[in-house]
Order: structure tokens, then C-alpha cells, then sequence
């Protein structure tokens, strides 16, 4: 083991009814420090036999337990006090995540803080979503809409940004009611660990919530069992598609937030510097493992080599090391194969003729880690494999565009549609332009995501919404209810 110890109390075992309880094997999975390359900590690997058994749990707190049945302000009280656990173990998550997925310890230490706010704002909704409301029916007298919990939800959560992914899938799903399994990735385990220590810390209700750790093969079941009514998952598009497609042979609801290969349309009188400051600051984070990363740069054609140029600057004197160094920029990536993964797609770039301006290599002074130096090609087709396909680390793609409607043009030939944005001095033409983005967010002049609203995509990047204003609704089902008077509550209600 490495010196650092993981800020887990029960590593050994999953949570499951509410219980810390032995796995069915003694199976498990090791996870690598992506900076030293030494086993951070290890935790047990679920079979067949505890994903049932998690699945059974759920389905007992949602179809007898009292957690449905409270009210929406009942379990909004459960939520405020599961974010302030969380942040209370800021510390522990700022130790967690850089060690396992390569982000800085100074983005790190606010992941606690950061879902808190999302715990705290989706609670708020318990006054304010409209869960019952009165309407006409064509025949009757009285209706009620009641958007009511979807039942029991399987959350599978990717190894980059954990602990935010988390709490946007948990907090909206325990608000409607659902009761969950959630599936932490192999990677990245420990904030799974650390969400099931503070449901049990306040005393969230036997199998509302459930944690295990499975692999790709494993994880599947729970996407297979019919005794789950909705699966909500981030990872790739490829995985999504697998999903989607049991999702789709038993009927069972699905959001899925997938892959990009998102643009950034730098229009004519963008300044060049600062859009290349912008950019390169932007890809530093969490070493471009971030699935809505601006990494195709669309520009003029008159004005690439101005922008290459300017971005090979800014992106090379990027400091990258040790995430828990105060002076580094740009931390490691989070696994060997995700090195290789990235490494096989600068290869690529090189082979396909792209102009390399900077980067592609391993940074000279680090012998260990999972490192890659920031890398910018030039020159790139857009049909070409780096301009394409999502390479999900810290390489940007520099597009020649004729003219505005071609930049368009370019942005939108993609599967993908998640993230974009358009750099520009004029609001209104940065209004127009993303008006004919196909993309589930754009920003501008900035890298712009905001969970706190919506986030999503277009096209094969994703079916539904996450956000505290869009994703509360994709964990409920509406029912209409026909009566033939007004009930209690809704005498004086004219319709």
C-alpha cells in the first residue's frame, strides 16, 4: 500500500439495506494512486449475488418501506442533512479524488461544498415543484396531475468527477421518492463509500440507499434486472448504447449522459490571446477527462495559424505534476490505460498528417504518474479520427473554417452534442450562432457547464437532462387522476 491511506471506515464491505455487509466473494478491486502508480486502497468487487442482493433492498424500501409515503419535505430534511455530512467530509474528498481520478487537491477540497449545494438546492424544490396540480379533464369533473417516484433507480457512476455526479443522480432521485442503487466505478470507488457513511450517519431509512463497486460485466445485471425501474448513467457513448439498448428490451427508463466532442467557434474578431488563455485553462482541468471539454477549436481560416500559435504558448507553459502541489496546473490522468489510451490517439493525430504545435509526449522531468504533456495539433480535418472521437485528455484540435456558416458547419458534423461555445465580442451574434448549435449547453466566451440548471446533450451524447431545473422530472411518472368532485384540499379550486 501507498503511504496515503484512504479516509474510508469500511472498505471491506457494501452497503446494502442499510447495513455495512460481507461481499459474496473475496474478489476486489485495487485502486492506483495515478501519481505514484502504488495501490491506493482496495475494496471488495460485487458478483451476481450482492448486486441482487442491493437490487432486493431497494425494492423493499420502495414497495414497503415508509420512504415513499413521507412527504416531499419530509425527505428534502434527509437531503440537507446528507449535503452537510458531505461537506463536512470535505477534507476526506479532497484526499479521495485527485488520487483517483488526477484532478487537483485545490478543486478537490470544494467537491464537499459543491455537493452540499447540490443536496441543498434540490431540497428547496421540495416547496416549489409542482408534484400535484389541479387540471380539467376532457370528461369528469375534477383531474389532479400527480408526478409521483419512478420507482427503484440504478445509478452508475463514471470515475471522473465522482462525487458531483453522484449527488446529481442521488439528491433528485431520494426527492421523488425512488429508492437507489448506486454503482461506484472500479477506479474510483471511495466517494461512493463516503455518500453510504453519511446515509448512515443521519439515519436514511434501510435500503433507500445502496452501494456496491462492480466491473463493466457485473454491472450490466443491474441494468438487466426488471426488478429496477430506471437506470441513470454517465459514461460513454459506446456503454450508453449498450444500456439504452437492454433499457429499451424491457421498457425501463433511462437518462443517459454521454460522450462529446464539443466545438469552440472562435468568430472574426475574437481576440486571439485571450481566447488561447481561455481555452488552455480550461482543458487543464481534470487533465481534459471532462466529457464536455471545448477540444475542437473552430477558426477562420485567415486566423489559424495566429490561434495555433497562440494556444501552443499558453498550453506549454501549463505546469503539470502533483495534484497536491499548490503550484501545478495539470495533474495526471487516471489510469496507465487511459494514458494509452490518449497516447494512441496523439499517434494517430501525428499519422493523419496534423500539425503538432506542442505536447505529445510524456513530461521529461516525472518518471511515474500517468502523465501527458498538453498537446495542441493544428491543420485538422474535421473528418479525421482526433477531430472526431472523444480522446477524453488534454489534446485540442485546431479547425480551419471558410467563414462563419462553415464554422457552423464544422461544429455540428458530429455525433456528438453536448457542450459548446462561441467566442466572440458581439452578444448578439454570439446569440445567433448558438441558436444554430446543436448542443444541450452553449457558452460564451468560456468553457460553460451548469449543473445547477441543466446539462445534457444533443445527438449520441445523451438521452435527458441532470440539473436542479431539468432533472428532477426523469425521476418521476405522471399519473392523471379523474375524479368526480374536487377532494380535500381543492374545494375552492376553479378549473
Amino acid at each position: 500500500m501507498s503511504q496515503a491511506s484512504a479516509p474510508i471506515r469500511h472498505a471491506d464491505r457494501f452497503f446494502i439495506g442499510g447495513q455495512w455487509v460481507a461481499p459474496s466473494s473475496d474478489a476486489t478491486i485495487k485502486v492506483i494512486d495515478s501519481d505514484t502508480e502504488q495501490v491506493y486502497f482496495a475494496v471488495p468487487e460485487a458478483q451476481a449475488a450482492d448486486i441482487s442482493r442491493a437490487v432486493e433492498a431497494a425494492r423493499e424500501a420502495f414497495d414497503n418501506g415508509p420512504w415513499p409515503w413521507l412527504t416531499h419535505g419530509q425527505r428534502a430534511e434527509y437531503l440537507r442533512a446528507i449535503g452537510a455530512e458531505l461537506e463536512r467530509r470535505s477534507a476526506d474528498i479532497g484526499q479521495l479524488w485527485p488520487r483517483e481520478s488526477g484532478v487537483l487537491h485545490a478543486v478537490a477540497r470544494g467537491g464537499g461544498k459543491g455537493a452540499q449545494v447540490t443536496f441543498d438546492r434540490f431540497a428547496a424544490l421540495a416547496d416549489t415543484f409542482p408534484f400535484e396540480e389541479p387540471a380539467k379533464p376532457s370528461a369528469g369533473q375534477f383531474g389532479l396531475i400527480v408526478r409521483e417516484p419512478v420507482g427503484v433507480v440504478g445509478a452508475i457512476i463514471p470515475w471522473n468527477a465522482p462525487i458531483g455526479l453522484i449527488s446529481n443522480k442521488v439528491a433528485p432521485a431520494l426527492l421523488a421518492g425512488c429508492t437507489v442503487i448506486l454503482k461506484s466505478s472500479p477506479e474510483a470507488p471511495g466517494e461512493g463509500y463516503l455518500i453510504a457513511e453519511a446515509a448512515e450517519a443521519i439515519g436514511l431509512p434501510p435500503g433507500v440507499l445502496n452501494v456496491v463497486t462492480a466491473d463493466r460485466e457485473v454491472s450490466e445485471l443491474l441494468v438487466r434486472d426488471p426488478r429496477v425501474d430506471k437506470i441513470t448513467f454517465t459514461g460513454s457513448t459506446a456503454a450508453g448504447r449498450r444500456i439504452a439498448s437492454i433499457c429499451g428490451e424491457r421498457i425501463a427508463r433511462c437518462t443517459l449522459e454521454l460522450g462529446g466532442k464539443s466545438a469552440a467557434v472562435i468568430l472574426d474578431d475574437m481576440d486571439v490571446e485571450t481566447a488561447a488563455r481561455t481555452l488552455s485553462q480550461a482543458e487543464c482541468f481534470l487533465s481534459g477527462q471532462v466529457c464536455s471539454s471545448l477540444t475542437r477549436i473552430v477558426v477562420p481560416r485567415s486566423r489559424h495559424d495566429e490561434l495555433l500559435e497562440a494556444l501552443a504558448s499558453t498550453f506549454s507553459q501549463v505546469r503539470v505534476g502533483d495534484p497536491f502541489n499548490a503550484q501545478t496546473q495539470m495533474g495526471p490522468l487516471a489510469a496507465e490505460r487511459q494514458r494509452d489510451r490518449v497516447e494512441g490517439y496523439i499517434a494517430k493525430g501525428v499519422a493523419d498528417g496534423a500539425t503538432l504545435a506542442t505536447g505529445g509526449g510524456r513530461p521529461k522531468d516525472l518518471d511515474r504518474g500517468w502523465y501527458v504533456e498538453p498537446t495542441v495539433f493544428g491543420n485538422v480535418d474535421n473528418h479525421s479520427v482526433i477531430a472526431q472521437e472523444e480522446i477524453f485528455g488534454p489534446v485540442l484540435s485546431v479547425i480551419p473554417a471558410e467563414d462563419e456558416q462553415d464554422a457552423v458547419r464544422i461544429a455540428n458534423d458530429t455525433i456528438y452534442g453536448l457542450n459548446a461555445s462561441v467566442f466572440t465580442n458581439d452578444v448578439n451574434r454570439a446569440r445567433q450562432v448558438a441558436a444554430q448549435l446543436r448542443s444541450g449547453t452553449v457558452g460564451h466566451n468560456a468553457f460553460r457547464t451548469d449543473f445547477g440548471v441543466s446539462f445534457g446533450g444533443f445527438k449520441q451524447s445523451g438521452i435527458g437532462r441532470e440539473g436542479v431545473h431539468e432533472g428532477l422530472p426523469h425521476f418521476l411518472e405522471t399519473k392523471f387522476v379523474v375524479l368526480e368532485g374536487p377532494p380535500e384540499g381543492y374545494e375552492d379550486t376553479a378549473l
